[in-house]
């Protein structure tokens, strides 16, 4: 029998459009949620916040050794999914039952598997479809470019038409703030033109926007596209800046300082993207309040507030107490000089904001950086 579980999201509505969001004592019934990208950054926080308030999540994730997955399998087992004894690697399209919590399951597969999609889908019957699968990294569009068209568009063309075919209310999934490309425009707005991107990364990530307006507009299908901007927190990813300084000042290497230090970015803490991302799970969007009727709607998430590099780089060096060497250079193909992200649309829709300093921040990457729990440490 369903549980019964917290909160959705009331709305006062002016000119048809929500403008004032706050949360409300009210019951719903417990969600069926599949997670897709669930050994990745975001998608094992939202897994386990899911999973601790009581939904049933469904977890899968191919774990591709884009970058070392001992980062991957050291977030599942957070998830209470390990390997077995004598085990390298979780075998593929092998069903495992968290030991933490009692309604999470992981499966190791990959979206572009359909036939093993759609069988999934057939068969779980899911509530709610969160897709944070994907190849990541601007960077690595630049060399590897039909990864990404395999992975961003083909798998999520594959989970489109799955929730088409077997009735999910609603898909919210990962797109970035990389979609702004060349845009001047401070700070972003997603009413802003995006036609203008600097990687396939982030033509990948728009496609995926249009792609779901038109389920929405043809099937029914609500979705949410969240536009993430520079997260950063423990697990994260060990391509991105944080992880990279961190790295080079514990080991007394240079940091590579692209743009000659000229960069800024809304570095945004994983807490407040996990809240951020619960908050687009639990909201109902309703197509009367959508542009045109349409269930599908944008949303930016981020902290609000541009740090430059150098800047993030000092806090760092302030916590471990000792000086960085920089190693200047000049801008990288595929990057942009600043993220700003305008996230009035969601705070005022689902009342979110963002409540880690980068100072916080920092100190609680630090830590776990420097713990026993980064499986990376002695790397």
């Amino acid at each position: 029998m369903m549980k019964k579980q917290h909160c959705l999201y009331d709305a006062k509505i002016a000119d048809g459009f929500p403008v004032t969001v706050k949360y409300i004592f009210c019951f719903v019934l417990f969600m069926k949620v599949l997670v897709s990208g669930a050994a990745g950054f975001i998608g094992s926080w939202v897994s386990k916040a899911l999973a601790e308030r009581g939904d049933e999540v469904y977890c899968v994730d191919n774990i591709n050794d884009y970058y070392d997955v001992r980062l991957k399998y050291s977030r599942l087992h957070c998830l209470g999914i390990d390997l077995m004894e004598g085990e390298e690697e979780i075998p593929n399209d092998e069903i495992r039952q968290s030991s933490s919590f009692s309604k999470l399951r992981f499966l190791r597969m990959s979206i572009e598997e359909k036939p093993l999609l759609d069988y999934l889908f057939a068969t779980e019957h899911f509530d709610i479809v969160v897709n944070l699968a994907a190849q990541v990294g601007v960077r690595y569009s630049i060399t590897h470019p039909y990864t990404y068209m395999q992975s961003n568009l083909v798998g999520f063309l594959n989970i489109l038409e799955a929730c088409r075919f077997h009735n999910v209310k609603k898909l919210v999934f990962a797109s970035s703030s990389s979609v702004y490309g060349l845009n001047a425009k401070k700070p972003y707005s997603e009413d802003d033109m995006v036609g203008t991107p600097v990687s396939l990364y982030a033509v990948s990530k728009r496609s995926n926007e249009l792609m779901a307006h038109s389920y929405s507009k043809l099937y029914g299908l609500q979705t949410i596209g969240l536009r993430y901007f520079t997260v950063y927190g423990p697990w994260g990813r060990p391509d991105m800046a944080p992880m990279l300084f961190a790295t080079a000042l514990r080991d007394g290497k240079p940091i590579k300082v692209f743009n000659d230090g000229n960069m800024l970015r809304d570095f945004t803490y994983v807490d407040d993207i996990v809240e951020g991302t619960i908050r687009a799970i639990d909201y109902d969007l309703k197509p009367e309040y959508c542009p045109n009727g349409i269930a599908c709607r944008i949303y930016n998430i981020g902290c609000g507030h541009p740090v430059r590099l150098l800047d993030f780089i000092a806090e760092l060096e302030m916590t471990y107490g000792k000086q960085a060497q920089k190693e200047f250079l000049p801008m990288q193909l595929g990057d942009v000089c600043q993220t700003y992200a305008d996230t009035t649309r969601l705070e005022k829709e689902m009342g979110y904001r963002p409540h880690w300093a980068l100072h916080d921040g920092i100190a609680e990457f630090v830590k776990w950086f420097d713990s026993e729990d980064n499986p990376l440490k002695a790397s």
